[in-house]
């Protein structure tokens, strides 16, 4: 009920408003409202325009005779004058009606309160992220209606098959599949290429200066000089694009896999001896086992033998010194070899050469060490783990499962590391429980500044405990210590109690120790009289174990005895290495400078089975029995590894001896 019409701010006469509105109020409402539409004429332009009126409600009678006469009264109140008067209308804006307002959720970072919003969204922020910590913070599951499936279908047309075929070259497959490397190396060559006009446009200039001279033939060397620059372009970018495939991985790869194709065909009748299978004598005609053994039968015994199969060397380890050898406990064809000139007057930096059957030409893995290569051993527990010790008393622990050659650990930060050569290295498991079910593996070195240490990994490297100090002892009685050290070179574990281990010193004595006890031997066996350069126990007869010394000899003891049983001597000549055969007892290898020598206790105690001496100029420096197979391999002076196959080597049905005290 209330009135909105927007009202005339502004009114020149309000007396003429008033009298022209009583005037023709009237006839408005007997007109119908037919003036309620009129057209206003100022200056320039006509608009139309409406009057509303709040009129309150009452009914008049008519007839459509006395309407039909106030129209033309109407017509003829309208003068030429009225039409000609000028009348002001006043268009005012009324006020704005808002039916819906969204507030705008982003703020420009100009505002004036910009800083108020960003901190109290990192305040919500805040809360979102502890609310997970909340004690007032709950998850709640509940269950929800899933909308009810609804199906609808859908035609279309049918789907139809086409069979086709293409015919696919070697080089169409290369082309497809070819490395992405490769696909770079494509543009490469044009970038080269940017560089050959520079000089032919040179040549052309020259040509061009011979022109104006007047000779004549100066269009034929510029032609000449323009294709010889472009063939030597072509020559060059054939040359980098071939070194590019070369030097690729997947190439690399291929060459691997073909090289080693080559080198089993090529070693075949060596490896077939090597692992005790029948030697083919054609590539297509396996020989026939029925054929050898009716040979066998005929023929007379013969003697025991070696024959050379095979030897590990290259142009790396040609020239060094061979120092150490050691099996991988996972994978039996893989060998290390550690190389090393122990000489003081001939020092080279060492060298280790990881060495497999699949290729007895090149090492398969290669690593520089600082200083020469004393001992090393592959772990139980991780059987990429090398341990290497040096001559100068460091040890480092390798990967050689990488290529990047990768120390894992060294001794380098240590404080209480070896201070001299580690002469040998031995990676043990000992056991934890009474049962023996759950082992340890630790690691044991041995060095000539009289200390045996035991090593463990920590955050900064290598770390060490000392496990015994061999003290010099006199050979009196009282036996009094004094505080020298004596040089420690050689050492071994028991095969059965792992806390038992003998160590060989620089006196030519034997220390029975106890890694429980760190203060004194418990026993000490006395014979050699120079340095005792290698003991081994016997892996099938726990109680027994041999050593050698620079005294020409070689010494057989029992555990319980502190006199050797026996005594092997057969040059005069320092014994450097001596091992046990993994398969017979009573075999045995052992190496001095001049000749390998394999010894059976089954057929004389007095003289080796086989004797090979060693090549002219060429000293035998070290010993090692395959773990799977009648081969030994022995290490020389020259850096070479030769295999040698133990061949009519006879052993008894009782491959124990009886040993008794002398």
């Amino acid at each position: 009920g209330n009135d909105v019409t927007p009202q005339v701010l502004y009114q020149a006469d309000p007396a003429a408003v008033q009298a022209k509105a009583s005037r023709f109020f009237m006839d408005e409402i007997s007109a119908g409202g037919s003036a309620s539409d009129q057209t206003t004429t100022t200056g320039s332009f006509t608009m139309p325009f409406s009057r509303y009126h709040s009129i309150t409600p009452f009914l008049f009678f008519c007839s459509l005779s006395d309407v039909q006469g106030k129209r033309d009264a109407m017509k003829e109140l309208v003068t030429e004058d009225m039409l000609k008067e000028v009348i002001e209308v006043y268009i005012s804006e009324t006020d704005s009606i808002s039916l819906l307002d969204i507030p705008s959720t982003f703020v420009s970072v100009d505002a004036h309160d910009a800083e108020a919003i960003i901190e109290r969204n990192n305040q919500y922020a805040e809360v979102c992220r502890n609310r997970m910590g909340n004690d007032k913070y709950v998850d709640r599951s509940m269950q929800t209606l899933n909308g009810e499936a609804k199906n609808k279908q859908v035609q279309s047309d049918s789907i139809v098959m086409v069979d086709t075929a293409a015919t696919v070259t070697a080089w169409d497959m290369y082309d497809t599949y070819i490395s992405p490397e490769q696909d770079e190396t494509v543009c490469v060559p044009q970038a080269e290429r940017a560089d050959y006009p520079e000089v032919a446009v040179d040549t052309s200039r020259g040509a061009e200066k011979n022109m104006s001279v007047g000779s004549s033939t100066s269009t034929g060397s510029v032609a000449s000089s323009l294709k010889e620059q472009e063939a030597l372009g072509n020559g060059l970018n054939a040359e980098s694009e071939l070194q590019l495939i070369m030097l690729s991985e997947k190439f690399q790869h291929l060459l691997l896999v073909t090289e080693r194709s080559i080198l089993g065909n090529v070693f075949q009748p060596k490896l077939a001896a090597y692992r005790e299978l029948p030697i083919l004598e054609d590539s297509d005609i396996p020989m026939k086992p029925g054929t050898v053994e009716q040979r066998e039968d005929t023929e007379s015994p013969r003697p025991p033998a070696v024959e050379c199969l095979w030897a590990f060397s290259c142009e790396l380890s040609r020239g060094r010194s061979v120092s150490s050898m050691a099996w991988n406990k996972k994978y039996p064809d893989l060998l290390a070899v550690g190389y090393g000139e122990l000489d003081s007057s001939n020092q080279k930096p060492g060298l280790v050469c990881c060495w497999s059957h699949k290729n007895p030409t090149w090492p398969e893995r290669v690593i520089y060490c600082d200083s020469a290569v004393t001992s090393l051993d592959f772990s139980f527990n991780n059987p990429s783990q090398l341990a290497v010790g040096m001559q100068d008393g460091s040890l480092v622990i390798y990967n050689v499962q990488s290529r990047n050659q990768l120390c894992v650990v060294s001794s380098s930060e240590c404080t209480n590391k070896h201070l001299a050569p580690v002469w040998q290295i031995r990676w043990t498991q000992q056991d934890l429980s009474l049962t023996g079910e759950e082992k340890l593996e630790a690691l044991y070195t041995v060095a000539a500044d009289g200390k045996i240490c035991k090593w463990f990994i920590c955050n900064n490297g290598l770390d060490c405990i000392e496990l015994m100090k061999l003290k010099k002892i006199h050979n009196t009685k009282k036996k009094s210590v004094l505080s020298a050290l004596s040089p420690g070179l050689c050492f071994d574990f028991h095969p059965r109690d792992s806390s038992i281990y003998l160590v060989g010193t620089w006196e030519g004595l034997i220390h029975k120790c106890s890694s429980s006890n760190s203060q004194q031997f418990l026993e000490t066996y006395r014979k050699h009289f120079c340095p005792v350069n290698c003991i081994i126990w016997c892996p099938l007869i726990p109680d027994v174990f041999l050593s050698c010394s620079s005294d020409w000899t070689i010494q057989l003891w029992k555990q319980d005895h502190l006199n050797p049983v026996l005594g092997f001597s057969s040059t005069q000549k320092a014994v450097c290495d001596i091992k046990w055969s993994p398969k017979c007892a009573t075999v045995f290898g052992a190496v001095n400078e001049g000749q390998l020598e394999i010894w059976d206790l089954n057929s004389s105690i007095l003289d080796p089975v086989i004797v090979q001496p060693a090549a002219p100029g060429v000293k035998m420096t070290s010993l090692l029995f395959a773990t799977q197979t009648d081969c030994v391999l022995v290490g020389d002076s020259d850096g070479q590894v030769t295999v040698y196959q133990l061949k009519n080597l006879s052993v008894g049905k009782n491959s124990q001896v009886k040993l008794r005290n002398r």
